[in-house]
């Protein structure tokens, strides 16, 4: 009797010392500074779909929206180090750590959504996601938000002298602010999460972000005017901690790379489809929208160009503008 009850717990043990790795799971977080409705939602969710579809449920991942991790330079600090695994961020916080990628932020750079997205999926933008490992990131893909547009509180904006004087917050980007500047805009430089309620308190006249934050963050309950300037194309970023990265084998590797790319794929689906319902929905929603002489805002940071030359490479400024 003895014998058979030993044989059949070695049996068990053999059972489960096969099955466990089969059914072993890896949750990983997720971090971004939006709302899960966002399009970095939307990214997220992607991400998750498609990571856990190609591992067979290996790999699961948790997100976690309205930046409840910390502010996006908190966040990539937390890739580097690896205690956050995977996030959804902007150019205005990696320029701090890729200083490079900064470059898509200068204003009136991009033409429109086909001309951003060619720059991103050429070899220009493929080697800027090259220079990630060095500072402890892998850099997955390009994600979007869409053109950033001006809203504010005080006054409707048509030209960049309507603009003047208005306090605006904006990320902490230089070369943002060096173009706000020159227009005569007042850049107040703050953390996404402290943005409504200096808003709702009158600390700032107003932000500027693309449609697909206006809209997701509900800023029409707070801002009284949006004026389409499209002033700068928003990049996002999907970013994922290396040493988590390092970890993987080849073809978990294959997958996550993949899972970037569809997460990218829906966060420029999303942007699509609010750039055509968005000004809309924030007319219903009370706003009034109005129009811009964008060739005068333009030639107003026109100034500022030599600025960007010496900040990077002038031919890669010339490079991004010629792509067609």
């Amino acid at each position: 009797m003895r014998k058979t009850w030993l044989a059949a717990a070695l049996f068990a043990a053999g059972a489960f010392g096969v099955t466990a790795p089969a059914q072993a799971q890896t949750t990983l977080k997720m971090a971004y500074a939006l709302s899960a409705t966002s399009h970095y939602g939307a990214g997220g969710e992607a991400f998750a779909k498609s990571i856990e579809a190609s591992t067979g449920g290996k790999y699961k991942v948790q997100q976690f929206a309205n930046s409840a991790l910390g502010g996006e330079r908190e966040v990539i600090e937390g890739l580097q180090i690896g205690t956050i695994d995977l996030a959804i961020v902007s150019t205005g916080a990696t320029l701090n750590f890729v200083p490079e990628t900064g470059v898509f932020d200068i204003p009136f750079l991009l033409r429109d959504l086909s001309h951003a997205r060619a720059v991103l999926d050429s070899k220009i933008g493929q080697d800027m996601l090259a220079k990630f490992p060095d500072r402890g990131i892998v850099a997955l893909a390009w994600g979007e938000q869409g053109f950033r547009h001006l809203t504010n509180n005080v006054r409707p904006v048509a030209t960049p002298a309507d603009a003047k004087g208005l306090k605006i917050r904006t990320t902490e980007n230089p070369v943002h602010i060096t173009a706000f500047r020159q227009i005569g805009i007042l850049p107040t430089p703050m953390a996404w999460p402290e943005v409504a309620t200096a808003l709702q308190q009158g600390t700032i006249d107003g932000q500027e972000n693309p449609l697909s934050v206006i809209t997701s963050a509900k800023l029409s309950q707070m801002q009284k005017y949006l004026s389409l300037t499209g002033h700068v194309y928003g990049p996002a970023l999907v970013l994922m901690s290396a040493s988590t990265y390092g970890n993987l084998s080849a073809d978990q590797k294959k997958a996550f790379d993949q899972a970037g790319k569809d997460s990218a794929m829906a966060m420029r689906g999303y942007v699509d489809n609010i750039e055509k319902t968005g000004v809309e929905q924030l007319k219903k929603e009370g706003m009034q929208v109005t129009e811009v002489d964008r060739a005068a805002f333009a030639a107003a940071v026109e100034p500022a160009y030599p600025q960007y030359y010496k900040k990077f490479d002038q031919k890669l400024i010339e490079a991004i503008r010629d792509t067609k």
